[in-house]
Order: structure tokens, then sequence, then C-alpha cells
């Protein structure tokens, strides 16, 4: 009723405009009828009265549907009423709701091309890593030793824009079972040997026994591959820990903590570690940081069901805590 009222106001304001323009002419003719003039407008009135009336009643779900924002896309139509402003404005919000679904049809066109193709480089790229790593296997010599480093790097980096592509599909690509997570650890760890021998660093692993829990291993794997890289990366001394610890924590839930032994994060880092691209302070120091880690293992975790924290004091290292 109030957009209705403001919509009339210039015609409501026009007629009062007209009807006292009408009495001073009654007036200055000289007639002294004023109960002919107060019939005149009480008459007048009415009429107008009765217009508005039928404007409101005609138009009244258009201007409710101009007031109610639509909840979703399929209830962003006009509102279904035979005026013709109300069909006019429905063939117009029917017009551009098709012209945005082509336009978000060719979008999500090119973004799953996008996509298949990133998959095919990645898994095409791998192939020559292997063969290369099989060709080195067998070699000794630092040369070798750090081609191998190399050709691990490169497989993470891989295995990360692979992940980072297939998130969107995520729904598509994803297995949950039942596991136990204390041979998922040593299976992740038991992968990342030769990072850990290169950094001279070890994992030191305390879960219970039979803890269950339920997850996708393939997903969950890369989870612990990233909080892993990333103790290695901020772990400088050698001889340190990387701490895992399993343990069934409130409400019966079990929790993975990953803690390492590292320079820490500074407070005013950590309420954004788990955003896209930020490297922090850290980042500045160890130039193979890259933001996405952290943000990776959020966003995973998210979609698993998984709840992730982080704690950490600078000098003395970095906890992550994954509850199932």
């Amino acid at each position: 009723m109030k957009l209705f009222l403001r919509e009339q106001s210039p015609l409501i304001v026009i007629y009062l405009a007209q009807l006292l323009m009408i009495t001073l002419v009654y007036r200055l003719d000289g007639s002294s009828g004023v109960n002919v003039s107060l019939y005149a407008g009480l008459l007048s009135t009415c009429l107008l009265l009765a217009y508005l009336a039928y404007r409101y009643f005609s138009n009244r779900s258009f201007y409710e549907r101009l007031l109610n924002l639509p909840a979703s896309l399929d209830d962003s139509g006009g509102p279904a009423q035979s005026s013709p402003l109300a069909e006019s404005l429905r063939r117009l919000l029917a017009h551009q709701f098709r012209l945005y679904q082509n336009d978000l049809h060719s979008y999500r066109h090119k973004l799953e091309e996008h996509i298949h193709f990133i998959n095919q480089w990645v898994h095409g790229m791998k192939t020559p890593l292997s063969v290369i790593h099989l060709i080195i296997q067998d070699k000794d010599g630092p040369p070798f030793t750090a081609i191998g480093d190399e050709l691990d790097r490169l497989k993470k980096g891989l295995d990360t824009v692979l992940y980072t592509a297939r998130l969107d599909t995520f729904e598509h690509d994803f297995y949950v079972e039942r596991l136990e997570l204390a041979a998922v650890v040593r299976g992740v760890t038991s992968e990342q040997k030769r990072l850990f021998i290169r950094k001279r660093v070890f994992p030191a692993i305390t879960v219970e026994n039979g803890l269950l829990i339920t997850s996708d291993e393939k997903w969950l794997s890369f989870v612990l591959t990233q909080l892993i890289t990333n103790a290695l990366r901020y772990t400088v001394e050698e001889g340190r820990f990387v701490h895992f610890h399993g343990y069934t924590g409130e409400q019966g839930r079990p929790v993975l903590e990953v803690r390492d032994e590292g320079v820490g994060i500074p407070p005013g880092d950590l309420p954004r570690v788990f955003d896209a691209y930020f490297t922090g302070v850290n980042g500045r120091s160890f130039q193979e940081s890259t933001g996405m880690g952290l943000y990776l293992v959020k966003q995973i975790c998210g979609k698993l069901g998984h709840e992730v924290g982080i704690s950490s004091e600078v000098e003395k290292g970095t906890t992550v805590r994954i509850m199932f």
C-alpha cells in the first residue's frame, strides 16, 4: 500500500490543486453556495477514492512483488496478474532471466572445459615425472638425489593444481568410508619419507588403537600431505619432530592434531591463514610459500564435514586440529 500511495501521490496532489481551483472559481464568480461546493468536492473525492481503490486492487500483487525480494532465481518472475503493467513486467523479467541463464550456461560450459583440460594436463605431466623417477631410482650421488627432490616438488605442485581444480566438482569425486586413522597417518608419512629425510625431521605418531573415522581417504591424504609440507617447510632446525596425535575428543568425536616444532605463526596472521594466497610474515622469509596449503585444507575439510582449527606460538610451533 505504501508503494502504491507513493506512486499515486502526483495524481492526488494534482486532484487537490484542481479541486481548490474550481472552488476558487465558484467564489470569484459570486456564488455563495458553500454547501454546493462542499457537496461537489465530496462527490469528486469519492470518485478519486474509487479510482485509487480500483487501481490498487487491480495491481495489488504487482506492488507486493516489487516490495518482496525473490528467495531464488526460480522465484524471480513477474507477478501473476493480468493487468497490462504486470504482464509487461513479467515478459521483461522472463526475457532477462532467459538471457541470464544463457550466459550462465555458457560460462559453466567454459569452466567445465577448463577443468577438464587441467585434469588432462596434470595427468599428462605425471607420466614423464614417473619415467624420470624410474630412471634415477637406482642412481646414487648428490645430483640424482637433488633431481629426486625436485621431482617430489613438481609432483606436489601438480597435485595442488589438480585438487584445486576439482574443488568445484567435489561432490562427483569423493567416496566416504570408515577408515583407521593410524593407518591413514602412517601411509601419508611413509609417502613423504623423502621430504622428512631431506629436512632431517622425524614424524612422531601417537594414535589411539582402533580409532576409526568417517572420511574420504584420497582427499584426507591430500590434506595431511599439505599439513606435513607446511610443517616441514617452517621447521628450520634439524632433529625436530612433527607430532601426529589422534584421540577421542568431546562427544566421542575423533580428533587428529598435527603439531610441528617450527617458527610458528605471528598472532596477527592467525585469523587469515586459511585465506587463499595469504602468506603473511613467514611468506616473506620462506620463498616457497604459496598461501594455498591451509586454504585447501580448510575447503576440503569443510566439504568432508570436518572441522579445522589452528593455534600457534612464535618460535615454538604450530598445531592444526582436525575434528572428524
